[in-house]
């Protein structure tokens, strides 16, 4: 078993997502989908250096590692020093904009006094089950390595030295391969490349690609050997000058950031620009579905994996789509994914895969369908288009009919429902962050039902449907507000809890100030709630965990969503300075190359967990353009 859970650098295009390692190791590559399907177990490339064993590009003692961007694009360089050799190995790897490829480019330099022979050496292993078994072929220079399902391609335009197709990994070690099978039962596959002499001082370059292929569009025999002769005739410089256009010209596009200083605000632009960068690359192209980050934990070792999509936290991701012109993909959420994942009852499941199909869950979370309704009519607000509110209307009174029955079995002490569970998905009954967002989901539909009123006047039946369903919404609201102040203050903590149980304080209760508005952020229980927060959920280095006693892959780690939302409350509260306090602490917390993680290590001020995750990049997003527009940065 191989544990990879930390993506450093991620690439992609519309349909590829890739992740690697700060040392340059591919450690993920999906295709058609940023969550599915994922093939590699293990891709490792290295160099066999005279009599050498294999020296592993990625993981040698004798390296030394230098990682970036190329600016303004998702074009990822690895410098690679090898102090015994003095060999500079520069590794540029890009997908490209047009094809569906991924397009790894290495120069090598020799930096010592002696002539270096040189042998490219690639190991890959991929995925494999009894039923979707992983064989290996070699065909025209090619490595195919290939299922049932689907064939990964693996090429250059230089010709393959030798290669082995069965237990690559038992001779790959000392860099010397063979075998007289063409092709194999085994997943995992070894092929080299003669890159000649390499005198003091001198450069040379080489390309290694990689296609995946569904098998159901191209012949493996027949077909496949042909398209990889077309990738070869393809003039990569051409190709690598055109993927760094198109992504500078795409963040243009989408940048729409005013910073009074940017020379001081550097770090906040690192992060606003990468983050722009990295949001094409978790969205579904074909049906709007956003995943939550690129997958670290395929063997569930520390959680339940997250490469899926929540319609709750893809709620809270479509309000910074908005915000960076990216309008187009938050309609297409709603439009299409939401509608084609609710179920007949009205409501969502906790959890998708980003092609509309259900991923393995473990209960349901009643927000998950309240933030739906809410996320719709907060993408109104942003461009105004009644259209859009009219398109999704059945699709949020089928909603509110589901939470309605929730409501009323709640309000009325029936119990006879299945419990749902909490924001954190550990705590399964009644939460207050599940009641203030039902609170936000029929507020909106009340606005909703405002805004499109006109578009049904010559419907009576209608209209008087509407009338009939506002006086329920209009009483549910007042409903809502009184049982939560009635049940979920605390008047020995002085406080507001977080459910009926445990009672504890939690990040979460914000919830009923930002975003959905149920108190006011300054009322006497709220300002005494906070300070209780701030005595006990907020770490020595001014960042915030999630809840009392939190201990989540480690616990007491400061969490990126938890510090933003504490930075809106503040700024909900008119208190610019602690708002900031917040949101300076997640922009120290970014990684080298800007991206931000899920969880911060208190010592380190790094990610601790999920580099990229979509939540926090959107929330952040959403904060910063709230700041910007205060005039606070």
């Amino acid at each position: 078993m191989v544990t990879k859970y930390f993506n450093d650098a991620i690439i992609g295009n519309k349909n590829i997502t890739a992740s690697f390692s700060k040392t340059g190791e591919l450690l993920r590559l999906f295709n058609q989908a940023p969550d599915y399907k994922q093939f590699f177990e293990v891709f490792q490339v290295g160099v066999k250096i005279n009599d050498s064993a294999m020296i592993y590009l990625h993981n040698d003692i004798n390296n030394i590692f230098e990682q970036y961007y190329e600016e303004e694009t998702n074009v990822l360089t690895t410098e690679i020093l090898n102090t015994y050799f003095n060999l500079k190995t520069v590794q540029t790897d890009y997908v490209s904009v047009k094809e569906d490829l991924l397009v790894r480019k290495y120069t090598f330099k020799n930096d010592s006094n002696i002539d270096l022979n040189l042998n490219f050496l690639v190991y890959s292993k991929l995925f494999t089950n009894i039923n979707n078994d992983a064989c290996g072929y070699l065909k025209n220079d090619t490595l195919f390595q290939y299922t049932h399902d689907y064939s990964v391609c693996i090429f250059s335009k230089n010709p393959i030295k030798s290669y082995q197709i069965n237990n690559a990994e038992s001779s790959i070690m000392n860099g010397s391969i063979g075998g007289k099978d063409y092709i194999g039962m085994s997943p995992d596959s070894a092929i080299s490349y003669d890159l000649g002499l390499l005198k003091p001082g001198e450069e040379k370059s080489f390309e290694l690609y990689i296609n995946i292929n569904d098998n159901s569009n191209k012949n493996l025999l027949n077909d496949l050997d042909v398209e990889v002769e077309r990738f070869r005739k393809i003039d990569y410089r051409k190709e690598l000058e055109d993927t760094k256009k198109y992504w500078r010209k795409y963040l243009k596009d989408h940048s729409n950031l005013e910073l009074k200083d940017e020379k001081s605000n550097h770090a906040i632009k690192r992060i606003y620009d990468r983050t722009i960068l990295l949001m094409p690359l978790l969205v579904n192209n074909e049906t709007g579905g956003i995943s939550a980050g690129v997958e670290s934990d395929e063997y569930k070792t520390r959680c339940g994996r997250y490469s899926y999509c929540w319609p709750r936290d893809a709620v809270f991701v479509t309000e910074a789509l908005d915000e960076i012109g990216m309008s187009k993909e938050a309609e297409k959420f709603y439009k299409s994914f939401c509608k084609m994942t609710q179920s007949r009852n009205g409501g969502w499941e906790q959890r998708f895969y980003t092609d509309g199909r259900l991923a393995p869950s473990w209960g349901y979370q009643i927000d998950e369908t309240a933030s739906v309704i809410f996320g719709v009519y907060n993408h109104y607000e942003k461009d105004k288009n009644v259209k859009f509110l009219k398109d999704t209307l059945k699709m949020c009174e089928k909603a509110i009919e589901f939470l309605e029955k929730y409501v009323t079995d709640i309000l009325d002490e029936k119990f006879e429902l299945k419990k749902s569970y909490d924001l954190w998905e550990e705590y399964e009954g009644i939460s207050l962050y599940a009641m203030t967002a039902i609170f936000g989901a029929y507020n909106s539909m009340l606005k909703i039902y405002k805004e499109v009123k006109n578009e049904y006047a010559n419907n009576r039946l209608k209209i008087e449907a509407m009338e009939k369903s506002k006086k329920l919404l209009e009483k549910r609201v007042r409903d809502i507000r009184e049982y939560v102040l009635k049940n979920f203050y605390d008047e020995e903590k002085k406080s507001f809890v977080r459910n009926l149980d445990d009672r504890r304080l939690d990040i979460s209760i914000l919830g009923a100030v930002f975003p959905f508005k149920m108190l006011a952020p300054k009322e006497k229980k709220f300002l005494t709630t906070i300070e209780r927060m701030n005595m006990t959920i907020r770490t020595y280095t001014g960042g915030y965990i999630r809840y009392e006693g939190d201990t989540y892959n480690g616990g007491y780690n400061p969490w990126v969503i938890a510090n933003l939302w504490m930075a809106n409350y503040y700024l909900d509260a008119d208190e610019k300075k602690k708002a900031k306090e917040c949101y300076e602490f997640v922009v120290r917390s970014a990684s080298g190359h800007g991206l931000l993680g899920e969880q911060v290590n208190n010592e380190s001020m790094k990610p601790s967990w999920i580099i990229g995750l979509t939540w926090s990049h959107a929330m952040f997003i959403s904060t910063t353009m709230r700041f910007s527009k205060l005039g606070i940065l």
